[in-house]
């Protein structure tokens, strides 16, 4: 028996129950309070911000790190998926009112099943899988919502008792919400019932291993790997490339590459292989005494680096400004017959720029468009971030005027460099350009922008920022208000911090311990300078525009 056979991973042996809420039940998952505001605060539907959801709160993830993402995001073709929005806004508007009504999953299932509601249940797949993406961030909701769409079938004119299942695309988003809340439970729940009604696909594995990875439990995603077989799911190399860059995405990379040289009697090693760990190394953590001993350690294997591996190192020394290593790696690359694509050149372009070698970097860009390579984006950027980063600006303007006038859109992260170095009113102007240009701008932006003025003592700046931030429809996130408070406390701005800080705890966020003790040594220090009516008032009295601030939310 191999060693991938004898691991075992704790799941259950029993079949999958008819009932597949029964963990959700058992645990005390379902809860009774309701999700208004947490719909609220992430806008399902444009056109419903104004209606109340009365769902149930159910948990939630709170990891927003960036080793957090997957291949269901803002930009997956399911968000952008067209359909009707009012057909939508009732099948969601039944899931909301049948839960409710009820006191656990199962009765709000049968509710749903009971219903006279005139609108059939989920008339297309698609309409099921739109459903399931404005449920991202609902784990039980969306288990809901599969599991109705399984029952009555979510294809028009399905008959028969056992109706198709859904497609599979509806399986694996609920795994992946259930697995971004960690709710890993209700994530083996659903890949059993996919085994059931024998839809179970080696991706839904894989959406499970990456879940674990995120949530750096390396061993469970190690194990969900190894437990493939056992529901008949082959677990073939591939498979385990995509394990290993699960564990490399998330940073934990040296599981990855232990797990990489201990598993070499089954997959053999190879380049492809070697080049998950280099990646790891050069791109999630750029740490170039790694990258060179997995470099050396190829070599130590009889394994001959191939394109991809020169193009990883040539990346991981130009991101640390490493200019004669680049040049050597790129040399040897040609050397041995491999042929540069974009991204070398871009990290040429990058380092030289920053070395400030501009003619060695303009002839670059000339070499790439002589070979036949076409510059995109990021080659821009390779050159416009370290020309911000030096305060370089004019020639940053003339290399970004230069991209739109060859048809090419700046990225965000074009704009956040200029950002970086601009002051109130050029900001005002870009983040107006970001808007028409459909890149932004982000929450992302707006944290950066209060980071920026707060770091250059311009706390009034900063909280022109903040005004600004409500025109663009984004709402303050607890980062946002943590930032904000902490910088008007550093600047001595007490009162209006504590204004920020309780909207904060208003809309529902939590507190910070350290920010309480501050206010309330500030209150006891200062309580004749605001004593009225036997009470100490420190926080100003809340005239008509907190209340318009508030409202705006």
């Amino acid at each position: 028996m191999s060693p991938r056979q004898q691991v075992e991973i704790n799941v259950p042996n029993e079949p999958f129950p008819k009932d597949p809420f029964a963990l959700l039940r058992k645990s005390g998952a379902w809860m009774a309070p309701p999700l208004t505001a947490v719909l609220r605060r992430y806008s399902l539907l444009p056109h419903l911000r104004s209606l109340r959801f009365p769902f149930h709160r159910l948990l939630l993830s709170t990891s927003n790190s960036l080793s957090d993402q997957s291949d269901f995001e803002v930009d997956h073709p399911i968000a952008s998926a067209p359909g009707d929005d009012s057909e939508l806004s009732s099948f969601l508007h039944r899931l909301s009112s049948a839960a409710s009504a009820a006191s656990s999953p199962k009765e709000a299932l049968s509710l749903l099943l009971s219903s006279s509601d005139p609108d059939p249940p989920p008339s297309s797949p698609s309409l099921l899988v739109r459903a399931l993406w404005e449920l991202r961030r609902d784990p039980d909701a969306a288990a809901l919502a599969l599991r109705y769409g399984d029952r009555c079938g979510s294809v028009d004119g399905a008959e028969g008792d056992e109706p198709p299942p859904p497609q599979v695309e509806a399986w694996h988003l609920v795994i992946w919400t259930a697995g971004k809340a960690r709710r890993f439970d209700l994530a083996w729940a659903v890949v059993r019932r996919m085994r059931c009604r024998g839809v179970l696909t080696r991706r839904a594995m894989v959406i499970l291993m990456e879940r674990y990875a995120a949530a750096n439990e390396v061993s469970k995603a190690i194990k969900t790997f190894d437990v493939m077989e056992k529901f008949k799911v082959e677990s073939d190399q591939s498979v385990f490339y995509c394990l290993l860059r699960a564990l490399c995405k998330s940073k934990n990379i040296e599981d990855a590459e232990e797990l990489l040289l201990l598993r070499k009697k089954f997959f053999p090693l190879t380049a492809e292989g070697f080049n998950i760990i280099l990646d790891g190394w050069c791109n999630v953590i750029t740490d170039v005494a790694e990258a060179k001993r997995v470099w050396r350690g190829m070599s130590n294997y009889c394994i001959t680096p191939d394109g991809r591996s020169y193009t990883l190192m040539v990346s991981c020394f130009s991101k640390t400004g490493n200019l004669f290593d680049t040049l050597r790696v790129y040399d040897e690359m040609k050397k041995r017959g491999w042929t540069p694509g974009i991204a070398v050149y871009n990290s040429l372009v990058y380092v030289l720029t920053k070395e400030n070698c501009m003619k060695d970097a303009h002839n670059i860009f000339s070499k790439l468009i002589d070979e036949g390579l076409h510059p995109d984006v990021e080659t821009y950027n390779s050159m416009i971030l370290p020309l911000c980063e030096s305060c370089q600006l004019d020639e940053a303007r003339m290399m970004m005027e230069r991209m739109i006038i060859e048809g090419i859109v700046p990225a965000i992260s074009t704009y956040h460099a200029f950002l970086k170095q601009e002051g109130i009113e050029e900001s005002l102007k870009l983040l107006r350009r970001m808007e028409e240009d459909g890149c932004g701008p982000t929450s992302d932006t707006f944290l950066m922008l209060f980071e920026n003025f707060f770091l250059l003592n311009e706390a009034g700046n900063a909280l022109r920022v903040w005004n600004e931030m409500k025109r663009y429809d984004i709402s303050p996130t607890r980062s946002h208000y943590m930032t904000v408070v902490q910088g008007l406390v550093k600047h001595g701005c007490i009162p209006r911090a504590l204004e920020y800080y309780d909207e904060m705890k208003e809309n529902g966020f939590a507190s910070d311990t350290q920010l309480d003790k501050e206010f309330k040594a500030f209150l006891l220090a200062n309580r004749d300078h605001w004593r009225g009516a036997g009470k100490y008032n420190i926080i100003p009295q809340r005239g008509k525009h907190f209340i318009r601030r508030s409202h705006m939310r």
